[in-house]
């Protein structure tokens, strides 16, 4: 088998969630289970993988359990929730490719490094923030958390109110040598689940966790680009990018140039929250000296690896 090099491969909400009737924790390692089977595919064509994951609607559970019972037990801050859900999901991953490694004669490592991400301080999204967590509540609860605990609180849609926290650009993986070290020894690596736990430096040079929510496929892209990747695939719900999307004249991307990428961005053809972020991460990725990158469905990885489907972005 020839070395292919190393790739950072972000999977989706839906490599642990396919659906809402589908959220227990065994659902979830049932959908992990498929989505690392396809990650070994490539493991097994020469790529040393580092898999990043989301961690949205596990956050959402554990701080959902933690209101629920705040009569009887301290309530979880955010940044602990972060870790909490890399711990649990690193373990399903791990679990599910010492499993697939097992049956299929592979003899590898695979070690789950929970990750900080560095944020600045001074990050205009601290001013604004703006991604929704937690539960909804009436009106009386939120001006209460509001006014106790300082939350930022807004009203959604008429559906109640939610508090809401800063998305800050992720500016340095703190673990990078590590995950780096590891993957140079032959393992397998999960790291920066949920876009990393973010913390802030201080003056002194000390770091400290915050209270937000960093996008995963940018701190997949920042990571990438640290370990110096040689491929960038965010695996998502769609096997290929579309143009006009959902609408009658949508058409499908196989292949397009990070100049073709930004017209598309300009021309309004990616959802903000959801295709959107995706490209910008993938561009990022290769302004910054990436060689290639990669989004489509976890089950098409390995086809897409043999330019059979998928879309390719390029320099």
């Amino acid at each position: 088998m020839s070395k292919k090099g190393i790739a950072v491969v972000a999977v989706g909400g839906n490599a642990l969630i396919k659906d809402k009737t589908q959220q227990t924790v065994q659902d979830q390692y049932s959908c992990a289970k498929d989505t690392m089977s396809h990650i070994v595919d490539m493991i097994e064509k020469g790529w040393d993988v580092v898999i990043t994951h989301g961690n949205g609607p596990q956050v959402g559970f554990i701080l959902l359990r933690s209101e629920i019972a705040r009569d009887q037990l301290h309530e979880i801050p955010l940044d602990y929730c972060g870790a909490d859900t890399q711990g649990a999901i690193g373990y399903m991953f791990q679990n599910a490719l010492y499993n697939e490694f097992h049956k299929r004669g592979i003899d590898k490592n695979v070690a789950t490094v929970v990750t900080q991400t560095i944020v600045n301080k001074d990050d205009p999204a601290f001013e604004k923030p703006s991604k929704p967590i937690g539960s909804f509540m009436d009106e009386d609860e939120a001006i209460k958390r509001s006014n106790t605990e300082g939350w930022t609180v807004v009203e959604d849609a008429g559906r109640g109110w939610r508090r809401v926290v800063p998305s800050p650009i992720p500016e340095r993986i703190v673990e990078a040598g590590v995950i780096e070290t590891l993957i140079k020894s032959g393992a397998t690596v999960v790291g920066v689940g949920g876009g990393g736990i973010p913390v802030v430096e201080k003056a002194d040079g000390m770091i400290e966790g915050v209270e937000a929510v960093i996008d995963k496929d940018f701190s997949s892209s920042l990571l990438a680009t640290m370990i110096d990747a040689d491929l960038f695939v965010i695996s998502t719900a769609v096997e290929k990018v579309a143009l006009n999307f959902n609408k009658p004249d949508e058409t499908y991307v196989d292949e397009m140039t990070v100049a073709e990428a930004k017209q598309y961005i300009e021309e309004g053809h990616f959802a903000p929250g959801s295709m959107l972020p995706k490209v910008q991460a993938i561009i990022k990725y290769l302004e910054n000296g990436g060689k290639k990158a990669l989004i489509t469905d976890p089950e098409n990885i390995g086809n897409a690896l043999e330019g059979k489907t998928g879309t390719w972005i390029l320099p």
